[in-house]
This record gives C-alpha cells, sequence and structure tokens, in this order.
C-alpha cells in the first residue's frame, strides 16, 4: 500500500520550516483518577528537542527498502505546549494536553510519542517537580473506553499494550455508575477490537477503583467488551484481604440489556425440615416484552417449592406480570404422630392498559387467589410480609365506552373474595354491567335548564351476573356451581329539581326496577316427613318494583365576629338541614302461601333465592331527617406579615340524622346516627361516630314500644361509638420554627446551640462541612450528631357497643410504625400494634438496614408472637455480582 500523500505532504513542510509548531488551544481533560506510582517508563526525549533546527546528513543513503504505511485515514494531532518532529528518530512529540485522533480512535494524554515509520503511538501521563501525576491517558475506540496510567498503540495492527488500565462496563440492565462493573488491570494486551487480555486484574462495582472495599482478583482473564469476562484462578478481596470464597474459573458475563442465566440459590438448614436450597433457577429473556423465571425450593426431607413469574411490557400499549408458587411442605417423617403434608398455591396476575392505547376501552386485571394459609405457612422469606393478609381479592374487568350521544358504557367483570380465616369464597363470573348517560328530554342539550319541567331526566342501568358461594375445599371442583346463582336487574331512576321561594331546594325522584331470575323456589308442608319442603323450579321469572320520593332543603348561614384585633376574629356555623319522604308500595302479589303442620297459612315469596332481594311485602312510608354542620374559625396568623387570617375547621361533617316511619304500628323513631370529624389540632385527623336509641328495652335487649325517658333513663341511650385517629411525626416538624427559616431571621445571627458540644466544637473550629444546624453540607458524608432523621406514625382506634347494657369496647388498639436514620447509612425500621383491651401486642418486627458501600446489610427481626423468627442478610448491591451474598435464618416462626 502507498504511504499516505497528506501524511507526506505535511512531513515535508515540517522539514522545509520551523521544527517547533505552536498548538492549538483545543483540549480534552481527562477525568481525574488517583492512580499508584509508574513503573512503566516513557521513551526519553532527545535532549535537543527545544532546538530550532536539527542537522541532516545528506550524503548517507538507506538502500534498505522501507515499509509501507497502513494507515486508511488521516492522522490528526495538536498539544498546548508544543509539537515536536524528529526526523532523525522518525517520531513526533506532543506535550502537554496532546491530543491525537484517527478514524474511530481518540487518545489524550500528558505526554505523546508517535512514530510515523512504524506507525506507533506512545502516551503516558506528565509528571511535577513534587512528584505528583496529571494529565492521565484517555484511549477511546469505539464504544470502549480506557483510563490506564501508559499505553502503546499500533495503528496498522491495532493492536495495543495498555498499564493500570480501567474501564467501566454497563450491567445487563444497560445502566452505568454504581451498578456498573469497573475492570482494572495491571497490564493489559489488546488483541484486536473485541478481544483484550488481562494480567493481574481487579473486577468491582465499588465507586473507588483504586482503593476499592472490595475486589475479585483475577491473574489471567480474557475480557470480551460489554460481552463477558473468561478468568482463571480468582477469589474475593475485602479491604485488600483475601477471602476462602475462590473458584479455580470464573465467568462474568456483560452483555448489555436481558439475557439468559442461572439465579443462584441459597443455601441454609431447617431443624425441621433439613438442609434446603431456595430461590434457585434459571432466568429466560423470551423477546423483547416477554420474560420468564424459574425458581425452586428443595428440603432433604422431601418438601419443595417452585415459582414461575413472567413480566411483560409493551411502550404505550400495556404492561403486568403472572407469577405461580406452589408449595408441598412435609414436617417430621412418615410413621411418626406428628407427620404432616400439606400443598399450598398461590395465584398473581397484574394487568395495566396505557390509556393512550385505547381511549374508549380498557382491559385490566387484579388476581390474587389461592390457599388461605399459602403465606403463613410459607418457609420462604419473600412471602413474610403478607403473613397478615385475611382477604384474596380478584378482579378482571373490559370496559367500553360508545361516545355517541347518549353515551353507554358497559363493562364486563369477574371477581373473588376470599376470607383466610372462614375459607369461605364469593365470586363473580361474571358481572356485566351497563349505563346510559343523563337525558333531559325537555331541555336543549347544551342550554340552561330552569323549571320543574325542564330539569326532569332519567338514566338507564342494567347489571347481570352469574354468582358464586363455595369454600376453599370445593374450589375448581364442580361442586362450586351447585349454588350458583343468576339474575339480571334493569332500572330506570327518574327525577328533577326546582327552587321554592329562592332558597329551599326540592327535589322529586322515582325509580322502576325490573328484575330477572333464572329459578323460582316453591315450599310446601309434606306430612309424610312432617317438614316443610323446599323444591327449586328451574326457567325464566321476573318481578318488578318502584318507588318514589321528594326532597327539601336549606343552608343556613350564621357568623360571629369578635373584631380583627382578638386571636379568634371570626366564627362560621354552616347547617344544611333536609327532610325527605320516600315511598315504597306493597307488592303481595309475588308473594304466595302454604300451610303449615298446624294448618296456619304462611305466606313466602318465590324469589327469595333472588340476587337483587325480594319484593317488599310491606309498604314503606317514611319521613327522614338530616342536620349536617360546619363549623370553621378565622384565627389571626402568628406571621405578622400574613394579610389573611387562618381558617381552621373546628368541626366537618357533623350529621345528625334519624327516621319516622309512617306505616309502622309502634317503634316509629329509628335510632337516631351521628358522624363527624375534626381537625383542630393541625395535622391529626379525628373520625367520631355514634348511634342513640330513642326507645328503650326489656331484659332480653328487645327494643320496646317505650320511650327511654319514660322508662326512667334519659332522652336517648347510647348504643354504639366509634372514634379514630392517625398522625404522622417526623424530625423536621420538630425542629425550631418547623422545617421553614422564621420570617425575618438574621442569616449572620451566631445560632445557640446549647449544651451541644459537638455543635459547638463544629462551629468553632470553622469546619467547611459544618452548618448551623449541625449537620454536614457534604452530601456523601454528612454528620447528624444528635439530630437524628426520623418519622412514626400511629393510628388509634376505639370501638363501643352497648346495644343490650353490656358497655362493651370491643376494639381498643393504638398501631405505630417508623424509621429511624442512626446515621447516613445504619437505619432502623419498626412496625407494631398494643391491643389495649386485651393486653397483648400486635406482630412486631424490626428491620435494621446498613450500607456498607458497595454491600448492603439488613436483619428483619420479630422478636414475638406466632410469627417470631430473624432473617440476616449481606450481599453486594450491584445486580451484576448479586449472588455474591450471605444469608441466614431462625428455625421457622409458626408450629405446624
Amino acid at each position: 500500500m502507498q504511504p499516505n500523500k497528506h501524511l507526506l505532504v505535511f512531513l515535508f513542510v515540517l522539514l522545509c520550516g520551523n521544527a517547533t509548531l505552536s498548538a492549538q488551544e483545543d483540549r480534552i481533560t481527562p477525568l481525574p483518577i488517583k492512580v499508584a506510582n509508574d513503573s512503566i517508563k516513557a521513551p526519553l526525549l532527545p535532549a535537543n528537542i527545544l532546538n530550532d533546527s536539527i542537522k541532516v546528513d545528506t550524503i548517507e543513503v538507506d538502500t534498505v527498502p522501507k515499509k509501507q504505511s497502513m494507515l486508511l485515514d488521516k492522522i490528526r494531532y495538536k498539544a498546548k505546549d508544543y509539537v515536536k518532529m524528529s526526523q532523525k528518530d522518525n517520531k513526533i512529540y506532543l506535550y502537554d494536553e496532546a491530543e491525537i485522533y484517527y478514524q474511530d480512535t481518540e487518545l489524550t494524554a500528558g505526554v505523546i510519542v508517535m512514530d510515523y515509520v512504524k506507525n506507533e503511538v506512545y502516551a503516558g501521563r506528565m509528571k511535577d517537580s513534587l512528584g505528583n501525576y496529571s494529565q492521565l491517558p484517555y484511549f477511546k475506540q469505539g464504544d470502549n473506553e480506557v483510563r490506564p496510567d501508559s499505553i502503546r498503540f499500533n495503528f496498522d495492527t491495532q493492536k495495543a499494550l495498555i498499564w493500570n488500565s480501567r474501564t467501566e462496563q454497563q450491567t445487563s440492565l444497560g445502566q452505568v455508575g454504581a451498578d456498573a462493573m469497573k475492570v482494572y488491570a495491571q497490564v493489559t494486551k489488546k488483541e484486536n477490537d473485541s478481544v483484550y487480555f488481562l494480567s493481574e486484574g481487579k473486577l468491582t462495582t465499588s465507586k473507588d477503583t483504586v482503593d476499592p472495599d472490595y475486589y475479585i482478583r483475577v491473574r489471567k482473564a480474557k475480557f470480551v467488551p460489554k460481552k463477558k469476562i473468561i478468568a482463571g484462578y480468582s477469589n474475593m478481596y475485602i479491604v485488600d484481604v483475601p477471602t476462602p470464597i475462590a473458584l479455580p474459573f470464573a465467568y462474568f458475563p456483560l452483555t448489555t440489556g436481558r439475557v439468559a442465566g442461572i439465579l443462584f440459590p441459597t443455601f441454609g438448614n431447617d431443624p425441621r425440615r433439613g438442609y434446603f436450597i431456595q430461590n434457585g433457577g434459571y432466568y429466560l429473556p423470551i423477546s423483547d416484552y416477554v420474560d420468564l423465571s424459574l425458581t425452586g425450593d428443595f428440603y432433604t426431607n422431601g418438601s419443595y417449592g417452585f415459582r414461575g413469574q413472567s413480566i411483560y411490557s409493551k411502550r404505550y400499549k400495556f404492561r403486568g406480570n403472572i407469577s405461580f408458587s406452589y408449595e408441598n411442605l412435609i414436617q417430621s417423617q412418615k410413621g411418626f404422630d406428628d407427620y404432616n403434608r400439606t400443598s399450598n398455591y398461590n395465584i398473581r396476575i397484574s394487568h395495566t392498559q396505557d390509556p393512550k392505547a385505547s381511549p374508549n376501552s380498557r382491559f385490566s386485571a387484579s388476581v390474587n387467589l389461592g390457599s388461605s394459609q399459602f403465606f403463613t405457612n410459607s418457609l420462604n422469606q419473600v412471602n413474610r410480609n403478607d403473613t397478615q393478609t385475611n382477604t384474596f381479592a380478584s378482579s378482571i374487568s373490559y370496559s367500553k365506552t360508545f361516545p355517541a350521544y347518549p353515551s353507554v358504557n358497559t363493562s364486563l367483570t369477574v371477581s373473588h373474595t376470599q376470607n383466610s380465616r372462614t375459607q369461605t369464597i364469593n365470586m363473580s363470573l361474571p358481572t356485566f354491567q351497563a349505563s346510559m348517560e343523563r337525558i333531559f328530554p325537555f331541555a336543549k342539550r347544551d342550554g340552561v335548564k330552569k323549571g320543574i319541567i325542564q330539569n326532569i331526566n332519567f338514566q338507564y342501568d342494567a347489571n347481570a351476573q352469574n354468582s358464586i358461594t363455595t369454600t376453599e375445599e370445593d374450589f375448581f371442583t364442580s361442586k362450586m356451581f351447585d349454588d350458583a346463582r343468576v339474575g339480571a336487574r334493569h332500572r330506570i331512576p327518574i327525577g328533577t329539581n326546582f327552587k321554592v321561594a329562592k332558597y329551599f331546594s326540592v327535589s322529586l325522584s322515582g325509580s322502576y326496577e325490573d328484575v330477572w331470575t333464572l329459578e323460582t323456589i316453591r315450599r310446601q308442608y309434606d306430612a309424610d316427613q312432617d317438614r316443610v319442603v323446599t323444591d327449586t323450579i328451574p326457567g325464566f321469572d321476573r318481578f318488578n318494583r318502584y318507588s318514589m320520593g321528594a326532597s327539601i332543603g336549606t343552608t343556613v348561614y350564621g357568623t360571629w365576629n369578635f373584631g380583627d384585633n382578638k386571636k379568634i376574629q371570626a366564627i362560621r356555623h354552616v347547617m344544611r338541614p333536609s327532610v325527605s319522604y320516600s315511598y315504597t308500595p306493597s307488592f303481595e302479589k309475588f308473594y304466595d302461601t302454604y300451610l303449615d303442620g298446624d294448618g296456619e297459612e304462611v305466606q313466602y315469596t318465590p324469589y327469595e333465592t333472588s340476587l337483587y332481594g325480594r319484593p317488599s311485602l310491606n309498604r314503606g312510608s317514611a319521613i327522614n331527617f338530616s342536620l349536617q354542620n360546619t363549623l370553621e374559625a378565622k384565627v389571626r396568623d402568628r406571621d405578622s406579615t400574613a394579610t389573611e387570617p387562618k381558617k381552621v375547621s373546628i368541626l366537618s361533617n357533623l350529621t345528625l340524622s334519624t327516621s319516622y316511619n309512617l306505616e309502622a304500628d309502634s317503634l316509629k323513631l329509628s335510632p337516631i346516627s351521628l358522624s363527624g370529624a375534626t381537625e383542630i389540632i393541625k395535622n391529626v385527623p379525628i373520625n367520631f361516630a355514634a348511634s342513640f336509641d330513642p326507645y328503650a328495652i326489656d331484659n332480653n335487649g328487645r327494643r320496646i314500644n317505650t320511650l327511654n325517658i319514660n322508662n326512667g333513663g334519659g332522652l336517648v341511650r347510647l348504643t354504639s361509638a366509634r372514634f379514630n385517629t392517625g398522625f404522622s411525626l417526623n424530625s423536621e416538624m420538630l425542629k425550631k420554627g418547623g422545617a421553614k427559616k422564621k420570617s425575618g431571621q438574621d442569616e449572620n445571627q451566631v445560632p445557640d446551640y446549647g449544651a451541644n458540644p459537638f455543635e459547638v466544637k463544629g462551629a468553632l473550629t470553622g469546619d467547611s462541612n459544618f452548618n448551623q444546624g449541625g449537620e454536614s453540607d457534604n452530601e456523601e458524608n454528612p454528620l447528624y450528631n444528635t439530630k437524628l432523621p426520623w418519622d412514626a406514625r400511629f393510628t388509634y382506634v376505639a370501638t363501643y357497643n352497648n346495644n343490650n347494657r353490656q358497655k362493651e369496647i370491643t376494639n381498643h388498639s393504638l398501631m405505630f410504625s417508623g424509621n429511624v436514620k442512626l446515621t447516613p447509612k445504619w437505619e432502623v425500621a419498626f412496625n407494631s400494634g398494643y391491643d389495649i383491651k386485651n393486653k397483648g401486642f400486635a406482630d412486631t418486627r424490626f428491620a435494621f438496614k446498613r450500607d456498607l458501600g458497595s454491600f448492603k446489610l439488613s436483619f428483619d427481626w420479630t422478636p414475638f408472637g406466632r410469627f417470631e423468627r430473624w432473617f440476616f442478610f449481606i450481599g453486594i448491591k450491584s445486580s451484576i455480582l448479586s449472588d455474591l451474598k450471605w444469608e441466614n435464618r431462625s428455625q421457622p416462626f409458626s408450629n405446624r
């Protein structure tokens, strides 16, 4: 191949002109990296490198033909201090912020020596008079980057020798940074664009590659960037101390994106089930949108379990996951009295659709079903957080909207609820719903509606379902359909509203329902069996019912002003009284009769098994009373710069309600209900409710038609009450002046640190990392001292029952949880509660977490109770080496 013409012309100009050329000011600053002393000496610079000219021997002629250059492109180079060419050495010297560019190769360093005959380049660091190194080489070829101490590179063969190289490789998740694999090697040989050979290398995910807190030492290795590292004997070092964790050979995958691979298990010992391995398996990326992970557990006594999980996602379309878990648990040995075998399973499905995918239709799923005792019996730590789950619920639904006027919303839903205590399962397979938007037949669609006629409106909705109630034992068998009930309901509500006397709002309403069923009953007395026999008659049947009502209400405002100079400037009381009347006729036509054993006629309805209730036999006519109250106060703000007073809610939604049954012969008044809420204490919402009965009760606890006041009691008697509150606290809320700086505070004022010697010392010594709050401004190493960040949450519940003069507190408990950050890297979390009535603690857990730089440590501890246990974990945070971990746990936490 002929020598590059551009290079020869450029060299000719250099020979004819001044030998010292000024370099451009363009510079690439290498990343500052702490390095050890360089054991490789750079080529010595000639003594006359700064001379203006060099003598050339014009007589001596080299008769040996020179090797033709293999350069395929121009080499661009520059330096800040100088660029010097030596014809005698056939080299070009670049000094101070030197740069070379060739095709996709980029090299920057403090010193670069280029041999234009051999097409080789050497790059090294600069050393000042104090022995400090600077301007370390930076080598980039394509997407591969290396930061060595020195490098020797051949442009023809693309081979290189690299000393003390450092590079970062992306993880399988495609992340760079703290989770990336850092590769360091004393000597690296670049064989070609994709293969490197390492000698005395270190692999780590630590941020500090010069002095890492841990690394895996490899003596010799083959390194394929972004794909893999294959090494010989390798062992782990922690703080430069060798550990017995070693392998005769090792393979480290570095492929970007998701790759198939083995999921490393956890090993342990269980006193009842022997030695075990947990969570070992295989991960398989099926496609760009779907993956699959299969893991399992095995115990030496024969117990086993397996899990399968698939996560799928498509941008702007949908995302979700499916998981299935099964455990076969064996206790003791066959032949022993305590031998026991249980099989548990759990299925979870979650699917969400992006709203942009289809504006008028939507599919979603949330499934959680399985054995009631799956979480409480499971030995796997991953199920620990769900041990308190008492109810499993599932829902799969598809909805579609027809937007044309009048718009119609439809949905088809499959639902499931399961009580883990009673093991009762209720399912709907499926439920269909449809509703039409409200129509005003006597008014324009976009016009203002006035008066009783224009406000007349009606809707239509339909509901149909197949309801199943079964037990866990009959679940997934044909018996679960034995008591299935199928039905449908059509409903048309009609209403209107208008004003009376300007301040009173009047509403008139009516509703018509048509109920369909696929079975009815027939009841008769069987003299031979001397009992009433109920027969189920399959076939379509229907009944209808209707009701009507009216209501009138208004709003009354009352304000008491105390003056702008008072702390409480005003109190505002808003009352919303309302009176309503409801009427429901009797539907005797949907009832039948039979004669019992005594010859008396007994009335019943064939529609007792209807999903939507039975037709009413008794006529209903009642007046309902309701009074809603809101009490607010205007309070002068403590901030003198505030222009408006603060509003404080004293009482919100304080509601009293009762009803009077006009058709009842006795006990016409219903119990009085009271409910309300207040937040008179800032950030502490308080909710309360109570029920009062105006009638007395007899010795058997039954209501009698005698007012309580006429029976020697009060006007009403308290039958039930409930009180609950919850609030959160954190360290910022309790700081002096709150989390915000006080208005008007002098920024130069010396803070009063009180008797805290740490804060005083830090302030007086002028520590630049010390602020007035006693905490560090250094995000990497903050100083907490005596001000520890923390947060806590409390919930208090109390219920009272006095239906039968028992005066019993049925529930009285306090639940609390929180976190305390003892140091920037130590955190303690807790979750507990105390049953004040039964004098016992709820499930109590402590979680200790420690950030160890490249490692993470956690300790989960339940000190007492049914789920007493502990679990310890320490491992590397990076996902690449997450299998380097150690776990230990206590024996099973429940007696099975």
